[in-house]
């Protein structure tokens, strides 16, 4: 027997391992053509009409999202579907004196149209019933005026009630100024 030509017993192993491997060549190493490539084009471009990635750039949603989050917000099932109460949006600002045109906010929609909303006494109050509401910062140390929710609007307020600026200054949010709806984040990792 010699030591440079593999024994029968070992060629036999090897091509019966060669009868049950899925990939017996090595083609799905090669790049992927034209056919791939448009492939990847068509996903990217989905990818960036349905959904689109943004920074938190302030505190309004903490404890939810931090300042440095990256957030995932996909854009596309409100042409399908109205936005609901505790939906985390992001939208462009309604104008209001000292905001620009392109400034993009996020925020919780805690009151649809239809509804009737107010902050007193530490609570929101939404139908004249106060809101069980364990994912916010603070209790609301403000109060507001009762405030119907006209159609077509939403109410939208940041988690972090007292440092937010939201429905409670500027009124009903337009539902046309909505982008989309948050699904997901990723922390930035703390810094010590």
């Amino acid at each position: 027997m010699s030591l440079l030509r593999p024994s029968a017993y070992s060629q036999f192993l090897l091509s019966l391992s060669l009868k049950w491997m899925p990939c017996q060549s090595l083609g799905f190493l090669r790049w992927p053509g034209f056919d791939g490539f448009l492939r990847l084009i068509v996903l990217v471009l989905l990818w960036s009409m349905f959904s689109e990635i943004r920074f938190i750039p302030s505190s309004s949603m903490y404890p939810t999202l931090r300042v440095g989050d990256r957030v995932i917000v996909e854009k596309a099932s409100y042409y399908i579907r109205a936005p609901a109460v505790n939906d985390i949006v992001i939208f462009r600002a309604p104008k209001q004196p000292g905001t620009k045109v392109e400034e993009v906010f996020i925020k919780r929609i805690v009151a649809k149209a239809g509804d009737a909303v107010q902050v007193h006494h530490g609570s929101l109050y939404v139908n004249g019933k106060a809101q069980n509401e364990d994912f916010i910062a603070d209790r609301p140390t403000y109060t507001s005026d009762l405030t119907y929710v006209p159609r077509g609007h939403v109410y939208v307020l940041g988690d972090n009630r007292n440092n937010s600026y939201d429905s409670h200054n500027w009124g009903p949010l337009p539902v046309k100024n909505i982008i989309g709806k948050f699904i997901m984040c990723w922390h930035r990792p703390s810094i010590r």
